[in-house]
């Protein structure tokens, strides 16, 4: 899988996989910890996480932006690692974040940070594969970099709540995810008295060890120990941040150099002089269209997150190794790294043979196997009552709930899927992007990305207002009309790209 692939491949992997493990232990607690820190609901704390979700991928453009105005890729990802550090010792010192605003401020410098960084580093990657030797092995390369991004976020969630659990029990209290809410409660005096003398008493006995004396003083010290937890669970990503930052600094003189391509007295490099205007519009233009197609895909795929997140815990049965709703998460980035090597040798095997299918095509079938795993949705959702229905009776009796190994298969549907689409998109990207463009088009593949994640609460709004399968199928024919236009566009992109 690694044979034949460029030294600095590895190494840009490493500092990406590191800057992920951060990001998703972040991730994996932000929602939470907003709701537990500032005692706000989840539509309140969804709205921030969906303010930061979209401005780290739409700041990806201004620092691609910036990296091709500096023709200083490297040194523009080495500040953006610091950025990011320094918005996560922000958000990682209690004494700091006194208000949900002052959250957000910390979240902005951190997606500045990742703006700089995420974007660049994928154009740095790419350049890689310009040299004549790699050009072959840019979709295999950049299927090697995706997997290792997802090594990092197979593992943050479990050393996030490791963090802040440990913390927890250090200040002599167990773990339980429903006080938090329950302590606000009882603190703005919103309890009902049988709440107060059952289950919260139930529950503030069973994570004390003996019952309190004063409910009110338990109430404070365990916000206190759970909050504080959580800010310290941060720090696993400025460790993360500065590992990155070390295997970078370490690497960089294996990496790619635009300056290096740059010839004295022109200030064009020799593949700048072979794209005339008339061709660098046409690769332009066909970025746009990939990038037009590739929002649905991602309006629907991170519905994981979102619709699949409430299905999950409205519809499914939970047990075994699927024992809480949280832990469908972790399927996605186990599967990437679990899949990667096998589509690669599938890939492999038919370049062989003369039949392997171009980049374009690729996403276009990465379309329809996403349309079909909510193909799967819809046809197993036939019958199930709507949410609000579900709501009214106190929630779905188990004998109706579907089997958590129904909603694995669509994990895996959607990730085989998102692996013809997402790495092989920015190999399609570093390919056909003008040389001096390339941070810019980088930035350009994010900021689609962040389109989609903005429309993503409409799919919520679906789940919630009407039937589950029709939910389901309106995110089929967004794929499918994806798919068709990706493939009338298909000889134009591949032209484009040779």
């Amino acid at each position: 899988m690694f044979k034949n692939q460029p030294k600095g491949l590895i190494a840009a992997a490493l500092a990406n996989m590191g800057e992920r493990f951060g990001f998703y232990t972040m991730m994996a607690i932000l929602t939470l910890f907003l709701m537990s820190k500032f005692n706000i609901t989840g539509t309140e704390a969804g709205t921030f996480y969906s303010i930061f979700y979209g401005s780290i991928y739409i700041l990806a453009l201004v620092g691609g932006l910036i990296a091709d105005k500096l023709r200083n890729y490297k040194g523009t990802i080495m500040v953006g690692l610091i950025i990011m550090a320094a918005g996560y010792v922000f958000l990682a010192t209690p004494s700091l974040i006194t208000s949900k605003y002052i959250a957000l401020a910390a979240l902005l410098v951190i997606a500045f940070g990742n703006g700089l960084f995420k974007g660049n580093l994928q154009a740095l990657v790419g350049q890689m594969y310009d040299n004549d030797k790699y050009r072959d092995k840019r979709d295999s390369g950049f299927q090697i970099f995706y997997m290792f991004i997802n090594v990092g976020a197979m593992f943050a969630p479990f050393m996030a709540t490791w963090v802040r659990n440990t913390f927890v029990k250090m200040q002599g209290f167990g773990y339980n995810a429903e006080l938090p809410g329950l302590c606000h409660q009882y603190l703005d005096g919103k309890m009902a008295e049988d709440v107060v003398s059952g289950r919260f008493t139930e529950l503030a006995t069973s994570v004390s060890g003996n019952m309190p004396a004063n409910l009110g003083d338990f109430a404070t010290k365990y916000l206190d120990a759970f909050n504080t937890g959580f800010h310290y669970a941060f720090y696993t990503a400025v460790v993360a941040m500065l590992i990155s930052l070390v295997v970078f600094i370490a690497s960089k003189k294996i990496l790619p150099d635009p300056k290096d391509k740059v010839k004295a007295g022109h200030g064009m490099s020799k593949e700048e002089i072979r794209q005339d205007a008339k061709e660098i519009k046409q690769r332009i233009l066909a970025l746009m269209a990939v990038f037009g197609v590739v929002i649905f895909f991602w309006f629907s795929f991170h519905q994981n997150g979102l619709t699949l997140t409430m299905f999950a815990k409205d519809y499914t049965l939970l047990g075994g190794i699927f024992p809480s709703v949280e832990s469908f998460q972790s399927i996605n980035p186990f599967l990437v790294v679990f899949l990667t090597p096998v589509i690669i040798l599938i890939f492999g095997a038919l370049a062989k043979k003369g039949k392997e299918p171009s980049t374009p095509r690729k996403i276009g079938i990465g379309m329809g196997i996403a349309a079909s795993a909510f193909i799967l949705m819809a046809v197993g959702s036939i019958g199930l009552p709507m949410l609000k229905d579900v709501t009214a009776m106190g929630g779905l009796p188990d004998a109706q709930k579907m089997t958590p190994w129904f909603l694995f298969g669509v994990y895996f549907i959607l990730t085989v899927a998102e692996l013809f689409i997402s790495p092989l998109g920015l190999s399609f990207v570093s390919k056909v992007a003008p040389i001096h463009l390339q941070g810019l088009m980088q930035g350009g593949w994010l900021s689609a990305t962040a389109i989609g994640n903005f429309s993503l609460f409409l799919g919520a709004m679906m789940y919630e207002s009407i039937s589950i399968s029709v939910t389901w199928t309106v995110f089929v024919v967004v794929c499918l009309l994806s798919m068709i236009a990706m493939f009338t566009m298909v000889s134009w992109l591949e032209r484009i790209s040779k």
